[in-house]
């Protein structure tokens, strides 16, 4: 308590300093006269990881969903995983609450199946080859793309389900500061503070930001978990931009992660594990230079480098929470590090034939590297990469791509994958129809191939075919948006870890990975998206969206559902503003029955979590909240045996002032 009093009361001090320079702000001292602002121009929203190069969401051959910022900062976000678990055809759970493993799938894929990168930075872990959110806060970010179905045509391996791209904010404006500071349930404290804005050529945004939860058990404590697992957070980013003549461009974005979360085991029966910790400390470097050559070619650079060293240690004792008998935790070597590391290199090259056609084609280089302390030596995976891609337009109203890529790699060879979408934009009815067909390959991970007494490393890539046809549809001057589509895909020469003993004959136990897993998935999506802005009393604004998905997953070996991903899905955002200081978001996610495993084994109920935002503008410069999450305090679980959290409540202000530089 005394912690958070000190903190309090640094951040009111700072809030007290800065309404007095409000104060002497409004009353004109020292301020020059002002002019009359030039009108907003609306301008419709651009999208870039669905081909590489920016594209009207109007024109988009893609099934592609975008979280901004604003979005986030409004419904008060904590985490990036808490706004993908709003989002349409993804699958995300969490093993147990903020700071622990948490990982998205797409579309009937894996988590590996699901390429994210941060700032041009691919962040799969080269070991797993999935990627972990636990500690990516939403502090700092402009936008998510996530853009569904195979696009291994553009962005290589990994991508067989989809990618999600996170981007920094870009420095706008003049320039601010801003701090926040949030007090909740299970003693949570966040607080941080953020500068940003642009001077001449220079564009800058930098964020700091920490979080402490005293948490609640990892295992879910309704099963007799009593221990509390604690999360600690650190999270710095940065997005430095020049302006260069000749409509050049310079960028750098950096941004640091450092977790630490105690954890239980989720294993049958459920384990509560004394002092076991997992801590995490993540790197993310990475420029881009682009510039026009001509009127009609233009190029851009990208270099980019993911570090990143986890450290796990099993704790001293554990207690089985079904029969309460305490037992050793460790087994072999007590101290786990595991270091990680990610290059990418990539220069592409756009050029526009005439009004029609934009050719755009590159070269992409990729480097992973990892290893542990229990055994598993340094090992690199590279690969060298040419793709190509056309984009058609005619008349603002027929769009398609077609495109190819060849990877080769060091340790089993090349990979050929291409790419074909179309649409048709009927302007006067607002009504669009897009397809699409693509190929897609996922990389054995550095486990897959190297990790002793396991690896195979006659193991090849995993191959995917991905189809997916939809509607959308703009009415009342676009304020209301429909979307709807079919998906369906089919994945081929899966890895899977089975009991062969000839093939795993040196292996322990003879299991390891195996190239036999035929699976598909396939299913329907449904979204609706309404504006309204009437300027009443107790009725400034409304807006509504909703989604459904309908997967349908079958392990082609035994006809089975795939682990961990319901039928149906469903999630509604309801954000009403009665007066203009004030307003209100209530969010609804329902998430159907499941199978925890292979095989149809171990069921997990479906359940729906409603959470509840209010916003306060108590003056132009200060912003108050209240969020308040599981409102009906449903008893449920993403993962079996993982903990969730009871009904929640959270109060946090916020302080924006300006600069005079």
């Amino acid at each position: 308590m005394r912690r958070v009093i000190i903190r309090s009361g640094l951040l009111f001090a700072l809030i007290w300093g800065a309404e007095v320079g409000w104060a002497a702000d409004e009353a004109g001292v020292g301020q020059p006269q002002t002019t009359e602002e030039a009108p907003v121009i609306q301008t419709e929203e651009v999208v870039t990881s669905a081909t590489k190069t920016p594209v009207p969401v109007s024109h988009l051959t893609s099934a592609v969903e975008v979280i901004t910022g604003e979005e986030m900062q409004r419904q008060k976000f904590k985490t990036v995983i808490d706004a993908l678990r709003l989002s349409q055809g993804v699958a995300v759970f969490s093993d147990g609450g903020p700071g622990t493993n948490a990982t998205v799938r797409i579309r009937g894929g894996s988590v590996e199946q699901t390429l994210v990168l941060i700032d041009g930075a691919i962040v799969n872990s080269a070991t797993t080859g999935s990627f972990d959110f636990a500690n990516v806060t939403t502090d700092n970010i402009e936008r998510i793309e996530i853009l569904r179905g195979a696009q291994s045509m553009l962005w290589g391996s990994d991508a067989m389900g989809g990618v999600i791209n996170i981007t920094t904010k870009r420095g706008t404006g003049k320039p601010t500061a801003n701090a926040f500071f949030e007090y909740g349930s299970f003693n949570s404290i966040r607080e941080g503070g953020t500068v940003s804005g642009k001077k001449g050529p220079v564009n800058f945004s930098m964020a700091l930001s920490r979080w402490d939860f005293a948490g609640f058990s990892t295992v879910n404590y309704r099963r007799g978990a009593t221990e509390r697992d604690a999360f600690r957070n650190w999270t710095a980013s940065s997005r430095l931009g020049v302006d260069l003549p000749r409509d050049g461009r310079l960028e750098f974005d950096f941004r640091w992660m450092n977790g630490s979360i105690e954890i239980d085991s989720l294993s049958n029966p459920p384990k509560d594990v004394f002092a076991s910790k997992s801590k995490s400390r993540q790197f993310i470097f990475s420029g881009n230079y682009e510039q026009p050559i001509t009127n009609w070619w233009n190029q851009k650079l990208t270099l980019s480098r993911s570090q990143d060293a986890s450290l796990n240690l099993p704790g001293s004792l554990q207690r089985d929470v079904v029969t309460g008998v305490y037992s050793d935790p460790v087994i072999g070597n007590p101290v786990d590090e595991i270091r990680v590391l990610t290059n990418r290199l990539e220069w592409q090259h756009n050029v526009q034939v005439g009004e029609p056609l934009l050719l755009a084609f590159g070269y992409q280089f990729r480097e992973a590297q990892g290893e542990n302390d229990t055994g598993l030596a340094n090992h690199i995976i590279s690969s060298s990469a040419g793709f190509a891609q056309a984009q058609v337009n005619l008349w603002d109203r027929v769009f398609g791509t077609a495109g190819i890529r060849q990877d080769s790699y060091n340790v089993f060879g090349d990979a050929t994958t291409y790419r074909l979408t179309g649409g048709y934009l009927h302007k006067e009815t607002g009504t669009k129809v897009r397809t699409s067909y693509a190929t897609g390959f996922r990389a054995p991970s550095i486990n897959d191939l190297f990790f002793p007494n396991f690896g195979n490393p006659n193991i090849t890539p995993e191959k995917s075919q991905s189809f997916d046809v939809g509607v959308d549809q703009w009415l009342f001057s676009k304020s209301l948006k429909l979307s709807g589509g079919y998906f369906w895909n089919r994945y081929r020469d899966l890895i899977v870890t089975t009991f062969d003993p000839v093939v795993c004959a040196t292996q322990t136990d003879n299991y390891c990975p195996i190239n036999v897993g035929n699976a598909s998935a396939k299913g329907w999506e449904f979204a609706a998206a309404y504006t309204y802005r009437p300027n009443r009393f107790l009725l400034k604004s409304l807006d509504i969206q909703g989604q459904y998905t309908n997967t349908m997953t079958r392990d082609l070996s035994n006809g089975r559902r795939l682990p961990r991903w319901p039928v149906d899905q469903w999630t509604i955002q309801i954000g009403y503003k009665p007066v203009e200081p004030l307003n209100f978001v209530l969010t609804g996610r329902f998430v159907g029955s499941r199978f925890n495993t292979t095989g149809d084994r171990q069921n997990i109920t479906g359940f729906g979590v409603w959470n509840w935002t209010t916003n306060y503008d108590v003056s132009e410069k200060v912003r108050a909240y209240v969020r308040v999450d599981n409102l009906f305090n449903q008893h449920y679980e993403e993962i079996l045996n993982a903990g969730t959290p009871v009904r929640s409540i959270y109060f946090g202000l916020r302080v924006n002032r300006d600069l005079s530089w």
